[in-house]
């Protein structure tokens, strides 16, 4: 079994044949009737969970990983953890990578804590990677590098984010000429490179959003060994072509890209025509539709 996260996502995108990555964001706002979800429902929880777990059947051997958002699952109370906790689980025994988007970062005992909530697979939220707010500095994020290097963990760093505010700190420039993104990636660099593993790919890489794709661009300049995390594509409103900007051709498959994951979350979970399903099977023939159309406009993209 790989134990180096760098290595499992390389060998995950070639097996599934596939750089998608799936969030999965509840928004109880946006679920279609069949799932009846209502502010006054008596069981929500139970309702998101037969959302979750229908999307993880019709998702299985599509994709490589999915994103979970913590946040949907947080607001439910202790009952959406056990669920978050739950699906955790079910999606790494049907073999596909789970990235926590739980944007963590503190310094000392409080990160160390943060790790053990869900790096490992005896983590109470078990998953393969996670993702990191850095702007506390580097050294809230070594107790997360311990974890992952001896858990075989991945961590997702926040550089350039996709939405319009990250311009306001994360280019602001500094002193030396470059913009604040450039300098941490300059940062993390050696620490990239020090987790590199046998496929090239490190276990430490960056979010760096579609909707930038030069500022992105001039991240895969400065760390060519990093796994970006890629958010921004589809309801966001960069294109396909923007979001692959930054993956590399794969050596062994000449229509693959590899080396990051394009997150797609609202555009698959909420299309239009998933409102007019009459029942699960209905839906999940959409949200399968759904998928292979997008995995297909992704290949199809040749940089």
């Amino acid at each position: 079994m790989i134990n180096h996260f760098g290595d499992k996502l390389v060998t995950k995108i070639r097996n599934s044949k596939s750089f998608l990555c799936l969030g999965v964001d509840p928004h109880l706002g946006l679920m279609p009737k069949i799932f009846d979800i209502t502010t006054n429902s008596s069981n929500i929880v139970g309702q998101v969970e037969k959302f979750c777990f229908s999307l993880l059947d019709v998702a299985t051997g599509l994709v490589p990983a999915i994103k979970p958002q913590i946040a949907l699952f947080e607001q439910l109370g202790p009952d959406g953890m056990k669920l978050l906790s739950s699906l955790c689980k079910h999606a790494q025994s049907n073999k596909i990578l789970v990235i926590m988007d739980a944007k963590r970062g503190d310094i000392g005992s409080t990160s160390e804590a943060y790790a053990n909530a869900y790096l490992g697979k005896n983590a109470p939220f078990p998953s393969d990677a996670l993702t990191l707010n850095p702007w506390l500095g580097i050294d809230s994020l070594k107790p997360f590098f311990k974890k992952a290097s001896t858990t075989g963990s991945g961590l997702f760093i926040l550089a350039h984010t996709s939405n319009k505010g990250s311009k306001d700190i994360q280019e602001m420039p500094l002193s030396t000429g470059i913009k604040c993104y450039e300098h941490l990636a300059k940062i993390l660099k050696p620490i990239v490179e020090k987790y590199k593993g046998t496929l090239g790919l490190s276990s430490i890489g960056v979010v760096a959003g579609a909707t930038f794709k030069d500022d992105a661009i001039s991240l895969r300049q400065t760390l060519p060994s990093a796994p970006f995390l890629i958010p921004g594509y589809g309801a966001q409103g960069a294109s396909a072509k923007d979001a692959c900007a930054t993956l590399i051709q794969d050596t062994k498959h000449s229509n693959l890209l590899n080396f990051g994951l394009i997150n797609a979350s609202r555009s698959i979970l909420f299309p239009e025509e998933a409102y007019l399903a009459g029942n699960i099977d209905e839906w999940q023939k959409i949200i399968l539709s759904k998928i292979n159309y997008i995995n297909n406009e992704l290949r199809s993209i040749n940089n």
